[in-house]
């Protein structure tokens, strides 16, 4: 994805506006990450839709960034670097304006799947142009640049999607995007050299058909299997018949082509600590993204908070993060990596039992410091990861492995929020019916002064207070189910630690963006 005209440095004056160009593109990207979790509950009810349904929203943009950033190298070498780079922006824009102008749940889960298409490329070509324009020597410095523009996203993103959201309307989440975007656009277009397409490189067409098809129908399955009644619609079945020809397919096709000619390459699965980090980062990316899903509609569904303070106790985790990410930094290389990973997935794991033992009585402090734990442990496990990751890969190989590793973490990340909002609403059922069942005349605590008056079974009025109550418990245990089952998962994967190879000094780190996001 290098500039073919990058050889002459750029005049001092256009570096600068490149870089603000260019990081107003990162911005609206990762801002579009998390920006949206806060106003779900608003969406819900403005688009009619369902606790699980709703969560389309995020599972779309999250899986069709996932299938489309392995194509920005070939875009880049087909079409050139900046005509590909205002495309993505423009793209973005216009599938923003369409979010907000959404009127069905349909319409804006197909208009954030044009997003996360177009906007998947953004952050990928803007670490690459930041590359370009900066001589060797000032290489880090840009960088730091680029991940602070990168982390943007989760501490911004979910104040201000609240404040939006509570202020204007949940559109405005996605309207916000017009003018940073537009002014994105101007300075990409007026301050890039233009380069001249290469088309040098092939591309496994059928091998990404495939897989995206194959994850597509996942998806697909498991955000509509619920509702669905599982194997008990046709619909699923169908589903799952395209999930398991296109993976054979796809397996069959990677098999039988040369190594280095499918989309991907089988040889990375020899290599133990790049299948492990795969693991790894698969379970960051799920805990990762379905905690900042789950927790913003805790809030507000059940503790009646406004989507603006919701936001604001929310924000933390991505400050957190950052944190982690800083101390990291200065222990790479001092401290073994897996020492370092431990750490992080422990930190991770404690925030996850302080989310365990949440009640309907928790207040903003409880939220505010197991969010910004959880971020700190996430921050200790990136760079650490990427590095474990990538330390016993060949260069050659490092580039599809980097896009591979962004492409689960990304499934991760669907998987996960769809399978916790699953749970979420069969286990309120079940748990609603268990409540239910202790509801009645002879139970003593109804006989109570205070209660009575309230929550009286023998009047309508009664059982209707009963039974939001009863709901409101019910939901509370299901969260919690969740909780704990993400912090199974984390404990899980630590015994695996010993697998990894630490890195040798001065070996190259493999950051993968999207796992900053």
């Amino acid at each position: 994805m290098s500039r073919a005209d990058a050889v002459s440095p750029e005049p001092a004056l256009n570096r600068r506006m490149i870089t603000v160009s260019i990081m107003l593109a990162t911005i609206i990207q990762a801002l579009d990450g998390t920006i949206a979790n806060v106003a779900l509950p608003h969406m819900q009810g403005s688009l009619s839709a369902s606790q699980d349904q709703i969560t389309w929203v995020l599972t779309s943009f999250i899986v069709a960034a996932a299938i489309a950033t392995p194509l920005t190298g070939w875009l880049c070498d087909r079409f050139g670097q900046k005509r590909t780079f205002l495309v993505s922006v423009a793209g973005f824009v216009m599938a923003s304006v369409l979010c907000g102008l959404a009127g069905s749940l349909a319409q804006i889960v197909a208009a954030r799947l044009l997003q996360g298409v177009f906007g998947a490329a953004l952050v990928p070509l803007s670490q690459a142009v930041l590359l370009d324009i900066n001589p060797r020597e000032k290489h880090g410095s840009a960088m730091a640049i680029w991940g602070m523009g990168v982390m943007v996203g989760p501490i911004l993103g979910p104040t201000l999607g609240g404040w939006l959201t509570d202020s204007y309307s949940w559109r405005w989440v996605f309207f916000i995007n017009v003018p940073i975007g537009s002014l994105a656009f101007y300075g990409i277009w007026k301050y890039i050299r233009k380069d001249a397409p290469v088309r040098r490189m092939r591309f496994d067409m059928f091998g990404f058909a495939t897989l995206s098809l194959a994850i597509g129908a996942l998806q697909m399955l498991l955000d509509r299997g619920e509702q669905n009644d599982w194997f008990g619609s046709g619909e699923t079945w169908i589903e799952a018949i395209v999930l398991a020809l296109s993976l054979c397919y796809f397996i069959a096709h990677t098999a039988l082509r040369p190594a280095g000619q499918s989309f991907f390459d089988y040889r990375l699965l020899k290599n133990s600590n790049y299948v492990t980090g795969l693991l790894f980062i698969f379970i960051v990316g799920l805990v990762l993204f379905a905690t900042r899903a789950l927790t913003p509609s805790m809030l507000q569904g059940l503790m009646g908070y406004p989507a603006a303070i919701a936001g604001l106790v929310t924000a933390p985790g991505g400050l957190g993060t950052m944190m982690g990410m800083l101390l990291v930094g200065r222990l790479t290389g001092r401290i073994d990596t897996r020492v370092l990973l431990g750490v992080g997935f422990a930190i991770t794991a404690f925030s996850l039992w302080q989310m365990c033992q949440f009640t309907l009585t928790l207040v903003p402090a409880d939220v505010i410091w197991s969010g910004a734990i959880q971020g700190v442990g996430l921050g200790l496990v990136f760079v650490p990861l990427s590095a474990a990751t990538f330390a016993t890969l060949s260069p050659a190989m490092r580039a599809e492995g980097t896009a591979i590793y962004s492409l689960v973490r990304n499934i991760g990340s669907s998987i996960g929020i769809a399978l916790v909002q699953t749970l979420l609403v069969r286990n309120t059922q079940i748990m609603h019916a268990s409540l239910a069942e202790k509801i009645t005349i002879a139970n003593p605590v109804l006989a109570e002064a205070g209660i009575s008056s309230m929550f009286s079974p023998a009047t309508s009025a009664g059982l209707a207070a009963l039974n939001i109550e009863v709901t409101r418990q019910a939901a509370m245990i299901a969260y919690l189910d969740d909780f704990w089952m993400m912090l199974l998962l984390t404990l899980l994967v630590l015994p695996l630690l010993i697998l990894i190879k630490p890195p040798k000094a001065g070996a190259p780190v493999a950051i993968d963006h999207a796992a900053m996001e």
